[in-house]
């Protein structure tokens, strides 16, 4: 399943009209994640569907090179997508893209993320897919996907490691194949962290199905970007899923991570939720009234659990969520996050003059924000960066 569904064009360019099927029928329906990625095998003109790959055409030049002057340092990018060409492949030959055109994301391609990366300052992005192995039919090709996944983004960051880290994919459908995954990729190939939807299934991040999954995780301290997905049975209504349902699946997750004890359980897992929190930084007092109705927890395990997690500016943060996300975390614990290829180049550009322009973070804040909390979050890269 896709990370994002087709971002819309600019003003000047008339929306992509997505053909109705299963899941979008009717007046004012729009499709679903699941729904845009299936339309994408020839539903959408290619011509439509590549017009962010246009607006990422952007000029080269070496890294910070987009910087002006009283900028923040360069980028290290923590929320950032790639679809290398053997990931591309399998997903044709399975039916899941297109052999040409489709979604934004799958439109990848090095030469033009490189670019991109040095138009807006970003020195290092930490790749992750795209594509979460939830979406797949089966678990044998969830680990078959994520396994595809890993090779493919380990090799790209070894081969340029002053510009690339990456999250391994883990194929939780069936906790065994994960732990199977988990064990393979920090076996030999030093991933910096890795990529978990919000839920697979029915199942979200706290259930105790999954601790064996926590566990291998927690034994290798591992950095977990929670990433969300389409709500599990949520039918597709008048507002796309990307614009509130990812916002909510992240909370979801957040909540049962802090309800179900999983936080202290595994201690040594460090979380980032993406898209600044989606709601949980705003929503996470009604945990402590929940008591009164039998699920929540005390006010201080609440402030310890929203100061326990890692924020990206995906989504984007600024200048919306800006003031809540510092009042509850501090700007100590934000990591910027582009969101690239889900989003076009141009919306990365957007996104950060949004960011540079936010009344409520100082030159400090924006500064640490840019570079220095993800580098004491992933000291591997720190070393990598000197």
């Amino acid at each position: 399943m896709p990370d994002h569904p087709v971002v819309p064009a600019p003003p000047t360019v008339p929306a992509p009209e997505i053909a109705p099927g299963p899941e979008s029928t009717g007046p004012g329906r729009v499709p679903s994640r699941r729904g845009l990625f299936l339309a994408a095998a020839g539903a959408v003109p290619a011509a439509v569907l590549t017009s962010g790959v246009a607006a990422a055409a952007v000029r080269p030049g070496g890294p910070g090179s987009g910087q002006s002057a009283g900028d923040p340092p360069p980028r290290v990018d923590v929320h950032h997508h790639a679809m290398p060409a053997p990931v591309h492949a399998w997903l044709v030959e399975h039916g899941m893209l297109p052999p040409a055109g489709g979604p934004l994301f799958a439109q990848w391609d090095l030469g033009v993320t490189l670019a991109t990366m040095d138009q807006y300052g970003i020195q290092l992005a930490v790749l992750s897919a795209p594509v979460p192995t939830a979406f797949t039919p089966t678990a044998a090709q969830a680990a078959e996907l994520a396994a595809l996944a890993n090779d493919s983004l380990g090799a790209l960051a070894r081969e340029r490691p002053s510009r690339f880290g990456w999250l391994a994919s883990v194929p939780y459908l069936e906790p065994g194949d994960a732990v199977a995954e988990i064990d393979r990729v920090y076996g030999g190939q030093a991933p910096d962290g890795v990529l978990l939807t919000a839920h697979a299934g029915t199942r979200y991040l706290g259930d105790p199905a999954l601790d064996p999954v926590l566990a291998a995780l927690n034994n290798r301290d591992a950095v977990v970007l929670v990433h969300p997905f389409d709500l599990p049975g949520a039918a597709p209504i008048a507002v796309p899923a990307f614009v509130v349902d990812f916002m909510a699946d992240t909370t979801r997750a957040a909540v049962q991570l802090t309800v179900s004890g999983a936080l202290d359980r595994f201690p040594r897992i460090r979380w980032i939720l993406a898209h600044g929190g989606g709601a949980f930084p705003y929503l996470a007092g009604r945990l402590a009234l929940g008591r009164g109705l039998g699920y929540g927890a005390d006010p201080g395990a609440v402030r310890a659990a929203v100061r326990r997690f890692w924020y990206d500016t995906a989504g984007p943060m600024s200048p919306y969520a800006t003031p809540s996300l510092l009042a509850a975390a501090g700007s100590g614990r934000i990591l910027y996050g582009s969101d690239y290829n889900a989003i076009p180049a141009a919306t990365v550009g957007e996104s950060l003059a949004a960011l540079r322009a936010d009344p409520a973070l100082d030159a400090p804040a924006r500064a640490a924000i840019a570079r220095g909390n993800a580098l004491r979050l992933f000291p591997a890269l720190a070393q990598r960066l000197g």
